[in-house]
């Protein structure tokens, strides 16, 4: 006898179980999907505003709506997060962190977009020799099995601290 096909909200729960932020807890796993049966993960970060338009050598940051509220995102629709255990300003995520964690890099001064406040944004040279974003003080990040316009991570424990999406005043989403 076949075995009953599952649902999209069972495959989408199964999905998050087994993939959830790189080694969250099966307790996170299990919020991210009830939330996500219940709210949309792929959101449309909106267009750049014309009025500020990026410069070709910094990467643009800008905000959209999420199921957190409005967030920061890139110019590619990547969600952008922030670690709470970095609280000197000074980037603590390398190696394997900033493996599943990449950090937000850019080569010129970074640019502000939709509602991203441009006093807000900043940089930090990495001990790489690379520069990282900053938002309000706080090195920015992705998370690197997410696509454009998903936002699953938020809230997830990892690495030693939580990992938060970014609000336009610079502080986590609740």
């Amino acid at each position: 006898m076949p075995f009953p096909r599952p649902t999209g909200t069972v495959v989408v729960t199964i999905a998050l179980l087994t993939s959830a932020c790189g080694g969250g807890s099966a307790t996170q796993a299990r919020q991210q999907a009830s939330s996500s049966a219940t709210t949309p993960a792929a959101v449309s970060p909106a267009e750049p505003s014309s009025s500020s338009p990026p410069a070709a050598d910094g990467t643009a940051i800008t905000t959209s709506a999420s199921q957190f509220g409005v967030m920061l995102f890139d110019e590619h629709s990547q969600a952008i997060y922030l670690f709470d255990k970095e609280t000197s300003g000074q980037p603590d995520c390398y190696a394997d962190c900033a493996a599943a964690w990449p950090p937000v890099l850019t080569t010129g001064d970074p640019q502000a977009t939709g509602d991203v406040r441009p006093d807000r944004l900043g940089t930090v040279q990495r001990t790489d020799g690379t520069t990282q974003v900053t938002y309000a003080g706080h090195p920015l990040y992705y998370y690197a099995h997410e696509g454009p316009g998903e936002v699953l991570c938020h809230d997830v424990v990892e690495y030693g601290g939580t990992w938060l999406v970014v609000t336009p005043e610079g502080t986590p989403a609740p």
